[in-house]
């Protein structure tokens, strides 16, 4: 049956009148029929799934991806109306594509990952945002200004006004604002410490060498702290360098052993 277009007015010019299709939809039964009908009636309310996603293009997504999400909202909306409700389909078509869009943008267009309820916070600071700015002139709202106007706590809003700047990420190798010179995020980071790794081990070893005669700790200074020679340490302390290898290598034993067993 061809879809036909009523004279009576409705929310989108070029609405068309599928009020008998749905019907015959929820009649018949699965099979080629059923499915060419569907796909009528799916082409057939395509121009407003298009006009809706026509309002998201300037939030940084290409439009041929946001016709393909608003069509995906379609066909579930057509598979999930219920004509026996009474209710027009576009009354329940527009705010499930709708949904789907924004799910789309919730979901996938987040640079970084940000709790659903953020995300939530995010969007009504946004709107209250934008509402405040057209009584607000000069300044940006204030925190408690937004908080008042959205119903919000003020630990909210600060959290989705944080999440604002969430949705798109800085490249380390854009240049800060106010540089001459070229100078980068990517130059203000700083790298981990090569000494910290040495850290636990320092304070695993100390109670052990603590432990130690006080010539064999003398002589494990002179070699490791004060970056003595063998010889140099042997002559100072008066003993063979041979002695000196033994009494280290015997040191350095004992110490890895006692931190072996204690820590398992």
């Amino acid at each position: 049956m061809p879809t036909r277009v009523s004279a009576k007015h409705h929310p989108h010019d070029d609405a068309p009148d599928t009020a008998e299709d749905f019907r015959r939809l929820a009649s018949l039964p699965p099979g080629p029929q059923r499915e060419s009908l569907r796909e009528r009636v799916v082409e057939a309310w395509l121009p407003m799934a298009e006009r809706l996603a026509g309002r998201f293009r300037s939030r940084g997504e290409s439009y041929e991806d946001l016709r393909q999400v608003a069509a995906l909202g379609l066909v579930k909306a057509v598979d999930r109306y219920d004509p026996a409700l009474g209710n027009a389909f576009e009354s329940y078509a527009v705010p499930t594509i709708t949904g789907e869009i924004k799910r789309h943008f919730r979901d996938h267009m987040w640079t970084l990952h940000v709790p659903r309820r953020v995300q939530d916070l995010r969007n009504r600071v946004r709107i209250a945002t934008q509402d405040l700015s057209q009584t607000v002139s000069g300044r940006r709202p204030t925190v408690a200004e937004i908080a008042e106007h959205a119903e919000m706590s003020e630990e909210d809003v600060r959290a989705g006004l944080e999440a604002l700047e969430s949705f798109t990420a800085l490249s380390l190798d854009a240049e800060l604002p106010g540089s001459e010179d070229g100078y980068s995020l990517s130059d203000a980071l700083g790298s981990a410490d090569p000494a910290l790794e040495t850290v636990v081990d320092r304070e695993a070893v100390a109670p052990q060498l603590a432990a130690l005669p006080e010539r064999e700790r003398a002589i494990l200074y002179m070699r490791f702290f004060g970056d003595m020679t063998q010889s140099r340490i042997a002559e100072q302390l008066g003993i063979s360098q041979m002695h000196v290898s033994r009494l280290i290598s015997r040191c350095c034993d004992r110490v890895r052993e006692e931190v072996m067993r204690e820590s398992g």
